[in-house]
């Protein structure tokens, strides 16, 4: 079977984003989205998903062969979750852990590597990513949370919310504040970054009460003076949001191909209803008033999604992806969202029944539009990064 790829995904490439796809087919044959949305129903959780990842391999995707991985990069990792989108299943959780190791193969020990890269590789350890906090928003510069320094590693104390599939997650990757009261952070000095095991004395998580149609629930965690050793620690004290920038460009991309994956479910499905749905004697997608916001739609998805490619295969290059990173995800939540605001417009009233299955679509993408950080936000980024334009106030 050949899949649906765009010429972005280069000649060397190709062979392996095909074989992801081929490998998702299985994964969603066992765990097809009726299951998805029953235990998101139940408020249960995706472990029958993570299951069918391990026994496909592809959690193997993206560490180098070197560490006993399968690579393919931040382009595997791409065409892993757009094609689990694709298929209605997209786990929250594999795209946290994949970028949340990242960060540790490209700045951690060896000991590091081995205790919370490796052990990915067969689904024992899970990560979740720890930046948001309640009263700092988009801005990690008024982080609250702390991580004071002792004669053996370090106390922390504060607060963390809006963390995707904590309950599931064994590890967490943590930004924590470890310059001294009052003195000034910058990107390259006050941060640290830190692996920590959400077992640790101290830490407690509290469930969200959000509806997103996903057997991911959101927490928020607290920190009471929670006692880590040394190793917990990811490189240098000091340079934790420096490391952690080179995750969120990972994130970045393969947010818009859970985005993207999304919008083709929605998109699919309207041209379906908008073949057979004929109340006047002939197709409802024989109007161009339907038919235009579908393919607008269509060529704007098909837009984001070369970008978020071309953003991948530059981030494997080595290149400063961010500008590119930052336009996928910015490109990809807009498509996806245009999408099903037409699949919903298409279906009418019947997009609103459960067992239609496309308004249960809307809020994963809508949220899209504001997390993990909001478009407006990218828009700056993009205006000052890439323009040079003044910086906005």
């Amino acid at each position: 079977m050949t899949h649906d790829l765009p010429p972005t995904v280069h000649a060397d490439s190709r062979e392996l984003v095909e074989s992801i796809y081929e490998a998702v087919d299985g994964v969603a044959a066992a765990y097809p989205r009726a299951t998805f949305l029953k235990r998101a129903r139940e408020k249960g959780d995706a472990a029958e998903l993570w299951q069918a990842l391990v026994d496909a391999g592809l959690l193997a995707i993206g560490v180098p062969e070197s560490l006993g991985g399968a690579g393919g990069g931040l382009t595997g990792n791409t065409a892993v979750m757009e094609a689990l989108a694709r298929a209605g299943i997209p786990p929250l959780l594999y795209s946290l852990t994949s970028f949340s190791r990242e960060a540790i193969i490209r700045y951690g020990s060896e000991q590091q590597i081995n205790d919370h890269v490796l052990s990915t590789l067969s689904g024992e350890r899970k990560i979740c990513f720890g930046v948001t906090e309640p009263e700092a928003g988009t801005n990690s510069f008024a982080l609250r949370t702390t991580a004071k320094k002792t004669d053996d590693g370090y106390r922390i104390s504060g607060q963390k919310v809006f963390i995707s599939g904590a309950d599931q997650a064994d590890h967490i990757l943590l930004l924590a504040r470890t310059a001294a009261p009052g003195e000034k952070l910058t990107r390259r000095t006050g941060f640290g970054l830190f692996i920590i095991d959400l077992s640790t004395p101290g830490i407690t998580l509290n469930r969200l009460d959000i509806e997103w149609y996903a057997p991911e629930n959101q927490y928020e965690i607290f920190f009471d003076d929670v006692a880590v050793g040394e190793s917990a620690l990811i490189g240098e004290d000091g340079l934790g949001f420096d490391y952690l920038l080179d995750s969120l460009n990972q994130e970045r991309v393969t947010i818009a191909a859970w985005a993207l994956g999304l919008g083709n479910v929605a998109l699919e499905k309207a041209v379906v209803y908008a073949k057979e749905r004929a109340p006047f004697g002939k197709p409802i997608g024989a109007n161009q008033a339907v038919q235009h916001p579908l393919a607008l739609a269509k060529a704007q998805m098909e837009a984001a999604r070369h970008v978020m490619y071309a953003a991948a295969a530059g981030y494997d290059s080595g290149l400063d992806a961010g500008g590119q990173a930052n336009m996928a995800k910015l490109l990809g939540s807009k498509a996806a969202l245009a999408a099903v605001e037409a699949a919903i417009q298409t279906h009418g009233g019947s997009a609103f029944v459960y067992e239609t299955d496309v308004v249960t679509l809307w809020p994963m993408i809508r949220i899209l539009q504001i997390a993990p950080l909001n478009n407006e936000s990218i828009l700056n980024f993009i205006a000052e990064r890439v323009l040079g334009l003044p910086r906005s106030s």
